[in-house]
């Protein structure tokens, strides 16, 4: 089975045949309107902003990937868990109220076209991502503002950063929108971000400092229930 990577850049093994990968995870230029290759389709910018990078992107996915993504998933949901700082291991957190599971990278069929998409779309090698994380918020349930990289003054870092480096990116898929609620929100940013079916929201954090404005978190699920897919990226080769 092979990943579909086209033309000069092979974003999926990590080879670029023309010029050096930026120093961080940015899609190509382009605002609002702009579409993207993403390799398999073209994707296009709902909203874009600096300074800094946050991404919204139409239709990542289609409503068939996202329903597979969820049967998928379902079986193998678990309690979702946070790094402890302290340890470097996963832990239970109150902040936390999700289900969450992770595939492993490239596991499948659909696991490969989606992470080769994202790596296209984003410009980021597949091998430089963990795997793709799946996640339900039921009623109420919610992920308080936090911050996706890993504190340096934590004892648990070098232990995380051992693995691939410091976090630099997210990616949240929204594979479902809930009846209410649920919205990622970026306080730093006055930024709210409504879940549709197929939309993503992408942001990069090139210094693991409050400085990044990147705190978010995700809202109450006030009705229904949420799902979405969260890609986090490294600095190097996640093992």
């Amino acid at each position: 089975m092979k990943l579909n990577c086209r033309r000069q850049t092979d974003w999926c093994s990590g080879a670029n045949l023309n010029n050096a990968p930026p120093s961080l995870p940015s899609p190509a230029p382009g605002g609002a309107g702009a579409t993207l290759d993403a390799g398999d389709k073209w994707i296009e910018v709902v909203r874009r902003q600096h300074n800094p990078e946050v991404v919204v992107f139409a239709n990542l996915l289609n409503a068939v990937e996202c329903d597979a993504l969820i049967l998928a998933a379902k079986p193998r949901l678990s309690r979702s868990l946070t790094v402890n700082t302290h340890t470097g291991q996963e832990a239970l957190h109150p902040d936390r109220t999700s289900q969450g599971m992770f595939f492993e990278r490239l596991e499948n069929e659909l696991i490969y076209r989606i992470e080769a998409r994202i790596a296209k779309l984003l410009r980021w090698p597949v091998k430089y991502g963990e795997g793709l994380q799946v996640l339900r918020y039921r009623k109420g349930a919610q992920y308080l503002p936090h911050y996706d990289y890993f504190d340096a003054r934590d004892a648990g870092t070098p232990l995380l950063l051992a693995r691939g480096g410091q976090r630099v990116a997210t990616l949240i898929i929204y594979l479902n929108q809930p009846a209410a609620g649920g919205a990622t929100v970026f306080p730093d940013l006055d930024l709210h971000i409504a879940p549709k079916r197929g939309q993503a929201v992408f942001f990069s954090y090139p210094l693991a400092l409050p400085s990044s404005l990147s705190l978010h978190g995700g809202e109450p699920v006030a009705a229904g229930e949420k799902w979405i897919a969260t890609k986090w990226l490294r600095q190097h080769e996640f093992t």
